[in-house]
């Protein structure tokens, strides 16, 4: 299959390239801030599928604007950040954990993404238009047949285990979250639990753990929000039936008197009847 000229082969190959340079990035960061070699990423392999996916972004949306280099960098800014938004909201309400969080950060939006995160991304999508995808896509297209198919299917098919067994691991903490907060109602707390539940499962599990040191439950967030909601709308309820009971005490107030206005009338009527006579 061909698209855009390219064979499908060559871009799932283009792909996997810039998800294994992408997960380098995140290995790389990660030993200069903890001194340490974290294996980052959702998936047990090196590679970060987001990178390749943001790549193929690029690549298929912004051919357009290789001819002005300023508009390909905001284009590209606006693709990436886009894309990390979305996978960052999926990923929260699919598995019920937050796995990054820009809260802290100047410049963020609802903690999802950051001016720090989304500038390099501009800058990222300038060197895949202008530098990496003439070099890769040439030398992966110079790739003999034989080659390209078996290169196609191996990885194929190791990134598609990859998924199955990395999902059944990412799905557990979803699982353990929702556990938990039948039992608790603080965050943290459950953050802790589903923690030290991962701690104690196999090195799958706890590399999980440690390529998102900073992961948040957030299944109790919704049950705040929910319990809240309630909270208002208690409130308006009381309020209401405060207002009512008062308009209906000032009604009653309001008959009584127009009650004894009345028979003082009609008093007052008989005794001056009585008077004449």
């Amino acid at each position: 299959m061909v698209i855009f000229g390219v064979d499908i082969r060559v871009y799932f190959l283009l792909f996997i390239t810039y998800a294994f340079l992408g997960w380098c990035i995140e290995v790389i960061g990660k030993l200069i801030q903890y001194k340490r070699f974290i294996n980052r990423g959702f998936l047990v392999g090196p590679y970060c599928p987001i990178y390749g996916v943001g790549a193929l972004l690029i690549t298929f949306l912004l051919k357009k604007y290789t001819g002005d280099p300023i508009v390909l960098f905001i284009m590209a800014i606006v693709v990436c950040g886009i894309l990390e938004y979305l996978t960052s909201y999926f990923m929260e309400k699919i598995f019920h954990a937050r796995w990054w969080d820009y809260s802290q950060k100047k410049f963020n939006i609802n903690g999802r993404v950051c001016l720090d995160t989304i500038i390099p991304f501009g800058l990222l999508g300038m060197f895949i238009m202008y530098v990496s995808n003439p070099f890769l896509i040439e030398k992966i297209e110079a790739l003999p047949e034989l080659a390209l198919n078996i290169l196609f299917w191996v990885i194929l098919i190791i990134y598609i285990a990859d998924n199955i067994v990395s999902t059944n691991v990412i799905s557990y903490v979803g699982k353990t979250t929702k556990e938990f907060g039948k039992n608790l109602d603080n965050t943290e707390e459950i953050t802790k639990n589903v923690k030290e539940a991962l701690i104690g499962k196999s090195a799958l599990y706890r590399r999980l753990l440690n390529a998102y040191p900073k992961i948040q439950a957030i299944k109790v967030k919704i049950k705040e929000k929910q319990e809240e909601l309630k909270r208002q709308v208690q409130e308006q309820t009381d309020g209401l039936k405060e207002s009512v009971n008062k308009q209906k005490k000032e009604i009653k107030k309001k008959i009584e008197k127009m009650t004894n206005n009345q028979k003082e009338y009609k008093k007052n009527k008989k005794e001056n009847v009585d008077d004449k006579n």
